[in-house]
C-alpha cells in the first residue's frame, strides 16, 4: 500500500508540481528559519545566525533540483517540457507542420486502409470457435454441379455419398460438416402476411453444419442431424442480418411458417450475429436449408445421385491428428470410390483414376473463393501503396533536413551556451515524433474514407458484403506503429546533423554561402521520389489503356435500352410441363407494355458469371469430340442482344416444339469443327450416343460471353421449347433464367412495370435481380475499374508528394544561396539567367530520376501484366504521358522558388547576414 500511495503521489506531483514546488520553497523556508533562530539563541546576531544557517544548509538551488528529482519522474518531467516546446515550434511553422502532417497521413493512410481490407479479406478468420482446428477438403473453387473425371485429379466439391462415407470411415474428425457448393436464389414467402414474394439467397447444409462450426443461435436453435434425413419436415434457420433488415427482429418469426418455392418450411432459429457463412460473397446466405430437402424445393436428383459432386467439405479435427497421413487416407478412400463408377470406366478416362487425390487445407477461414479472386488485386494494391509510402517517407526525411538546416544558427547558440548534443538530439527527436503522432491520428482518418471507398470500388452494386470498412485496432495499431517508426527513422539523422554544429558558427554569418545549398541526400531523396513517382504514373496509364481497351471492346452486343431481370420459375412452383405455357403468356404479357420492342428468353446471358458447357460432335465426324458452351434461347433472344446473323437464318416460327431440332452456331464454333470455307449449315451436332439431335441452321457473331478476356469462346444455341430427336422423355423443357427486354427509349418505370407483369401472371414469380444490359457488361470491369481508378489516385498521390520535396529542396537551396544570388545579380547577371540556373538544377534532379524509373517501371510490367488487358511492356503512350507530367510538376516545383530567387535585392542579400 505504501508503495501505491508513493505511486500516487509522485503523478499528482508530476501533473500538480507548480503546488509541489511551492510546499518544497515553504518546507525549505521554514527549516532555515528554524535554524536561524536556533544559532540566535545561542548569542548570534539576527543577521550572523541567517547567513549562518545558509551556509551550513548548502545550496538551495542544488538542494531544491535534488528534492525535486528525487520525488518526481525527472525524464518525464523532462519529456514533457521537450512536447510542449515542440509542439510550439510545430505551432510557429505552419507550412512545415501542414506539410508534414499531410504527407505522413496520405502516406499511412493509405497503407491502412488497404491493410484494412487484406487482413478482412486474406487474413481474417470465420467468427466461429477455435478456427485453427478446421481443415476442408479441397483448395479450389470448383462449382457448382460436377460430373466426370478431373484432368489434374484434384477434387474439392464432393458427392453425397462421398461425404456420408468420409464422415463414416474417419474417426480423425471430430465432426465433418457438407455445404453446397453453389448457392440457390428461393422465393419466399411467409404464411398469412401480406408480405410479397421476394427471392432470398439460401444454402443448403448438412445437419451437423453450425455444430462443426461450433456456433450457439441467436434465437430458438439451430440445423441438426435429425432435420436432415429424408421425409423430414423442412426445417430452416435464418441468418441475423435478413432477421434485422426485413423483419425488425421480430421474435414471433420462430415458428413461423415460410412458403419456400411454393413449399412450406418451418423457421426453427436465427444465427449468430457475426455469422455470415461458410464464405465471404457480396451476398451472404439469408436462409440455411438441410441438404435433404434440396429434392423437395427444388426438384433435384443430384442429392442422392453418387456421381454428382455439389459439396465442399469442412471437418474439425481432433487434437494431435496428423493432417499428412490424414490427407493420404482420404485419397485413398476417395480412389476407391471412383474405382466403381461409370466415369472412370471408359478407355479416355481410366487414367485419370491414379491421379485422385483430396487436398487438405486450413478451414479457418471458410472456403476462400473470394480471397481467391481478390487477393492478386489486394497484394498488387499493397506494393502500390508501399511505394507511396517510401515517397512519403522520402518527403518527410527532406522536410526534416531542410528543417534542421534552417536552425543551424540556432543549434550552435545552445551549443555555445552548453547544450548537450545529446539533449538537442532529443529536442529535435521529440518534435519528429510529435509530428509522427499527430500524422498517424490524422492517418486513421484517411484509412476510414479510405477503406469505405475501396469496398465500394470492390463491390458497386452491393449493399450486404460481411467485411466491416471499419479499421480494427491491429490496423489502428499499425498505422500509429508505422507513423512513430517514420518519425524516428527519418527524423534521427537530420537531429545529428543539425546537432553537429559548432558554437562558432553561430558567430559567423548563417546565410552567405557559394555552395550549392541542398546536401547530397537531399539531393538523392528527391531522385529517389521522381524515379518510384515515375513507376505509378506509367502504372496509372498503363492501367487506365487496359480499362479503355476492354470498354472498348467490340463484344458484338448492342446495350442501348434494354433490360435485363432474372428469374426463377422452377422456384414458383411451375413443373416442365407447364413451361411452353408460361413462356408464351411471359412473351405476350410483355409484348403488351408500351413502348416494347422484344422479348428474349434464355437460360443465360452474355455478361453474367454463368455457363453452360457440354462435349460435343458434329455427325459423321466421331473423331472430333470437343467442349463448347450452349445456351437456350427463343426466336427473339439474338435481337435483343443484339447478336447479328451472319449466315443462315435465327430461330423463327417454323422451328414449333413438333419441328426438327434446330441449333444456330457463333463463329468460332464453325472454325472449331469444320473446315475453311466449309458451310456449317444443314450439319448435325449432337453428342457421342446421338450426334444427329440438332440441326445447324445458322451462324451468328462471335458475341462476348463470360468476360472479354474468353478468347474463341466455342458456342451453339437452341431452341427452347424443342427436344433433341433422341430425347423419348416427354415434356423435359428446360427452365429459362433471363428475360431480356428491349424498349424503343430509356425507361426509368421498367424495373416496376417487369414485376408486376411477373406477378400478374403468378405472384410467385419474382425477380431475383433487375439491371440495365449496360450495368450487366459494366459488373465484367469492375476489378479492372477499380485498378484504374486507384492506380491513378496513388499516381497524383506520388506526383504531389514528389512535386512538394522538390519545391522544399528547391526552396531551401535558394534561401542558402541568397548572398551568392545577390552577388551573381549585382555583377549583371539577368533576371531570366537566374530563373534558368535554379530551374536547371530541379529538372537535372528530375531527369536523373527519370534515368531510374525507366527501367524500373518496364521491369514492373512484367510482374503484372497478367492484370492487364493485351499489354505485356510498357506502351509509349502511357511512357510519354507520365514523363511528360513529371517534368512538368518539376518545372511549375522549381519555378517558383527560381521567381523568387530572380527578385532577390542585391543590395539586401549583400546585407543579410
Amino acid at each position: 500500500m505504501s508503495e501505491a500511495r508513493e505511486l500516487w503521489r509522485r503523478v499528482r506531483m508530476l501533473f500538480h508540481r507548480r503546488r509541489f514546488q511551492a510546499e518544497l520553497e515553504e518546507e525549505m523556508r521554514l527549516h532555515l528559519e528554524l535554524r536561524a533562530q536556533e544559532h540566535a539563541e545561542n548569542g548570534l546576531s539576527a543577521e550572523a545566525a541567517r547567513r549562518t544557517a545558509y551556509r551550513r544548509f548548502g545550496n538551495p538551488t542544488v538542494i531544491r533540483e535534488k528534492s525535486y528529482m528525487t520525488w518526481g519522474w525527472g525524464w518525464l518531467e523532462s519529456l514533457v517540457q521537450d512536447v510542449r516546446f515542440a509542439l510550439r515550434q510545430l505551432w510557429k511553422t505552419p507550412g512545415f507542420t501542414i506539410t508534414g502532417i499531410l504527407t505522413l497521413a496520405l502516406g499511412i493512410g493509405a497503407n491502412a486502409a488497404i491493410f484494412t481490407l487484406v487482413n478482412a479479406v486474406l487474413l481474417k478468420d470465420l467468427p466461429v470457435v477455435d478456427p485453427q482446428s478446421l481443415v476442408r477438403l479441397g483448395d479450389s473453387d470448383q462449382c457448382c454441379v460436377n460430373r466426370g473425371a478431373e484432368e489434374d485429379g484434384n477434387y474439392s466439391i464432393h458427392s453425397t455419398d462421398t461425404w456420408q462415407r468420409f464422415k463414416q470411415n474417419n474417426p480423425e474428425f471430430e465432426e465433418l460438416a457438407a455445404m453446397q457448393a453453389g448457392l440457390n436464389s428461393l422465393v419466399v414467402r411467409r404464411d398469412h402476411s401480406d408480405e410479397a414474394a421476394h427471392s432470398v439467397n439460401t444454402e443448403f447444409v448438412s445437419g451437423n453444419y453450425f455444430r462443426t462450426f461450433g456456433l450457439r443461435p441467436a434465437v430458438g436453435r439451430l440445423l441438426q442431424d435429425s432435420d436432415d434425413v429424408r421425409d423430414a419436415p423442412v426445417a430452416a434457420v435464418i441468418s441475423y442480418a435478413l432477421w434485422q433488415r426485413d423483419y425488425a427482429r421480430d421474435p414471433s418469426l420462430l415458428g413461423a411458417t415460410f412458403w419456400v418455392n411454393t413449399r412450406p418450411v418451418t423457421i426453427v432459429g436465427i444465427a449468430p450475429e457475426q455469422f455470415y457463412g461458410d464464405r465471404l460473397q457480396s451476398t451472404p446466405p439469408g436462409v440455411y436449408l438441410p441438404i435433404e430437402s434440396l429434392p423437395v424445393l427444388r426438384d433435384k436428383d443430384y442429392v442422392h445421385e453418387p456421381e454428382a459432386r455439389w459439396l465442399y467439405l469442412i471437418g474439425r479435427v481432433k487434437p494431435g491428428t496428423a493432417l499428412a497421413p490424414l490427407q493420404q487416407k482420404l485419397s485413398t478412400q476417395l480412389k476407391q470410390i471412383f474405382s466403381t463408377s461409370k466415369f472412370f470406366s471408359s478407355a479416355h478416362d481410366r487414367p485419370y483414376l491414379d491421379r485422385v487425390h483430396v487436398p487438405i487445407t486450413p478451414g479457418g477461414a471458410g472456403i476462400q473463393n473470394m480471397q481467391a479472386d481478390y487477393g492478386s488485386n489486394l497484394h498488387l494494391l499493397q506494393w502500390i501503396a508501399g511505394l507511396v509510402l517510401l515517397i512519403a517517407c522520402a518527403n518527410i526525411a527532406n522536410l526534416l533536413l531542410v528543417r534542421g538546416m534552417a536552425r543551424k544558427a540556432e543549434m550552435s547558440v545552445r551549443t555555445a551556451l552548453g547544450a548537450a548534443r545529446i539533449r538537442i538530439v532529443r529536442q529535435l527527436l521529440t518534435e519528429s515524433m510529435v509530428l509522427a503522432v499527430i500524422g498517424g491520428i490524422a492517418a486513421l482518418a484517411v484509412s476510414y474514407g479510405g477503406a469505405e471507398l475501396l469496398l465500394k470500388l470492390a463491390f458497386p452494386s452491393s449493399n450486404d458484403v460481411p467485411i466491416d470498412a471499419t479499421p480494427s485496432l491491429i490496423v489502428e495499431g499499425f498505422a500509429i506503429a508505422l507513423s512513430l517508426v517514420t518519425g524516428a527513422l527519418f527524423g534521427l539523422a537530420p537531429a545529428w546533423l543539425s546537432a553537429s554544429t559548432q558554437p562558432a558558427d553561430a558567430l559567423r554569418s548563417g546565410s552567405r554561402t557559394t555552395t550549392g545549398g541542398a546536401s547530397v541526400l537531399q539531393r538523392a531523396l528527391v531522385v529517389m521520389q521522381a524515379a518510384l513517382s515515375l513507376v505509378l504514373l506509367v502504372g496509372a496509364g498503363l492501367f487506365a489503356q487496359s480499362l479503355s481497351k476492354l470498354e472498348h471492346f467490340d463484344m458484338k452486343l448492342d446495350a442501348a435500352n434494354r433490360y435485363i431481370l432474372h428469374f426463377d420459375p422452377q422456384s414458383a412452383g411451375y413443373s416442365p410441363a407447364q413451361l411452353p405455357a408460361l413462356y408464351r403468356t411471359i412473351e405476350d404479357r410483355f409484348h403488351q407494355i408500351p413502348g416494347l420492342v422484344k422479348v428474349g428468353l434464355s437460360t443465360y446471358t452474355p455478361m453474367e458469371s454463368y455457363n453452360d458447357n457440354t462435349s460435343v460432335q458434329i455427325q459423321g465426324r466421331p473423331n472430333l469430340y470437343k467442349s463448347s458452351s450452349y445456351v437456350w434461347a427463343n426466336s427473339e433472344y439474338f435481337d435483343s442482344v443484339g447478336t447479328h446473323v451472319v449466315m443462315g437464318r435465327a430461330f423463327g416460327p417454323q422451328d414449333s416444339p413438333t419441328a426438327p431440332a434446330a441449333a444456330v452456331v457463333n463463329q468460332a464454333f464453325v472454325k472449331t469443327f469444320f473446315k475453311p470455307g466449309e458451310n456449317p449449315i444443314g450439319a448435325h451436332l449432337g453428342g457421342p450416343e446421338s450426334p444427329g439431335d440438332f440441326t445447324i441452321v445458322g451462324v451468328v457473331q462471335d458475341t462476348t460471353y463470360g468476360s472479354v478476356g474468353w478468347k474463341d469462346h466455342s458456342m451453339f444455341f437452341l431452341r427452347l421449347l424443342q427436344r433433341p430427336a433422341g430425347d423419348k422423355k416427354p415434356a423435359d423443357y428446360v427452365f429459362t433464367r433471363a428475360i431480356v427486354l428491349e424498349t424503343v427509349r430509356p425507361m426509368d418505370n421498367m424495373e416496376a412495370l417487369s414485376r408486376q407483369t411477373l406477378s400478374s401472371i403468378n405472384p410467385n414469380l419474382s425477380v431475383e435481380k433487375f439491371q440495365t444490359f449496360t450495368s450487366q457488361i459494366g459488373e465484367q470491369f469492375t476489378h479492372a475499374r477499380m485498378l484504374s481508378r486507384l492506380m491513378a489516385l496513388f499516381g497524383g498521390l506520388a506526383l504531389l508528394l514528389a512535386a512538394v520535396g522538390l519545391y522544399g529542396v528547391t526552396a531551401y537551396g535558394v534561401a542558402r544561396r541568397t548572398s551568392e544570388i545577390g552577388i551573381r545579380m549585382a555583377l549583371g547577371a539577368e533576371r531570366s539567367g537566374v530563373v534558368a540556373m535554379i530551374l536547371r538544377s530541379a529538372l537535372l534532379q528530375t531527369v536523373i530520376g527519370l534515368g531510374i524509373g525507366v527501367p524500373v517501371a518496364f521491369y514492373g510490367v512484367t510482374l503484372v501484366k497478367s492484370q492487364l488487358y493485351e499489354m505485356t511492356t510498357v506502351s509509349g503512350r502511357a511512357l510519354a504521358v507520365a514523363v511528360g507530367t513529371l517534368l512538368a510538376a518539376a518545372c511549375v516545383a522549381g519555378l517558383i522558388p527560381a521567381r523568387r530567387a530572380a527578385s532577390v535585392d542585391p543590395a539586401r542579400a549583400l546585407r543579410t547576414e
